[in-house]
């Protein structure tokens, strides 16, 4: 197996007296993306601060790349990308200057600034001034920015937060597209659709500590319940619904009896979501 990009054991962070992530450990290998899964302020975006070198950690380690992060290290910088909620955009550049600005700190001559700005769907508006953008502009040249020096790492904090659902679905292909690239990505989100959607595994993240970390689709079967729930018409014209546990003892004779019955109208599987899974282990929602 090739070695984790990403590997933190044991990381914390205190804010004062406030403990904002406790003792946390987790591997991003390459080519994957982890999704941090996790209301606001549960410590995933302090995490991810840490992990790029904003705040130096509390205590425990941590690596990326086979180095040690805390110290000015230029090499690891120009292998990393990084999109926070915060935007720290030049607004008076044109969002075409700001990607070749940005490209010219890491020393790229020539670079795919108008192909990025093509990805996020901002091509058409690259000699615009960033001042003159909406949110969800500025969003998507954050994420474009993140993808200039085609890091080997990227860190992902919220990124589709603030846009339509269309252009959400648009950035979430570019980022599945530098994961195949072979980048490993931390990506941060409470938007249980798309870390479902996007994530190869999933940590659970709250109160600053990791509660579950596996594929969804694992979280899914530990946790969830599988189901069955027919949908029958009734003999006065209305519908009567049926749920059936896969795991009951007469499941498999009642579903065939239902499926054979000429009021049947549907049948739809039925599985835990994330967001389920994340009320049942830490008795808080997403959004809290």
């Amino acid at each position: 197996m090739a070695e984790p990009a990403i590997s933190v054991k044991g990381l914390s962070y205190w804010y004062g007296n406030l403990q904002a992530v406790k003792d946390i450990s987790f591997e991003v290998f390459p080519g994957e993306i982890l999704g941090f899964l996790g209301p606001n302020g549960a410590g995933k975006s302090t995490t991810i601060k840490v992990l790029t070198g904003l705040l130096a950690p509390g205590s425990g380690s941590a690596q990326i790349l086979g180095r040690d992060i805390g110290r000015d290290d230029p090499a690891l910088q120009a292998q990393i990308g990084v999109c926070f909620e915060e935007k720290n955009l030049y607004l008076e550049m044109s969002a075409l200057e700001n990607l070749n600005f940005y490209a010219s700190l890491f020393g790229i001559r020539k670079p795919s600034s108008m192909e990025l700005l093509l990805r996020v769907g901002l091509a058409d508006r690259a000699g615009e001034r960033v001042r003159n953008f909406s949110k969800g502009m500025r969003q998507r040249l954050m994420i474009a920015r993140a993808f200039i020096n085609k890091p080997a790492v990227l860190f992902l904090d919220e990124p589709t937060d603030g846009l339509d659902p269309v252009t959400a679905a648009a950035i979430r292909r570019t980022i599945r597209e530098e994961a195949d690239r072979g980048a490993a990505i931390l990506l941060t989100t409470h938007n249980m659709m798309e870390a479902d959607e996007l994530s190869d595994r999933v940590a659970f993240i709250n109160e600053g500590e990791i509660v579950a970390l596996d594929t969804a689709e694992n979280l899914k079967l530990k946790y969830g319940r599988r189901a069955v729930r027919v949908r029958l018409r009734r003999s006065d014209g209305g519908v009567r619904e049926e749920h059936i546990p896969l795991d009951g003892e007469r499941a498999s004779e009642r579903l065939a009896e239902l499926a054979a019955s000429p009021d049947l109208l549907t049948i739809h599987t039925e599985e835990a979501t994330l967001e389920s899974i994340f009320i049942q282990l830490t008795g808080r929602g997403l959004e809290g």
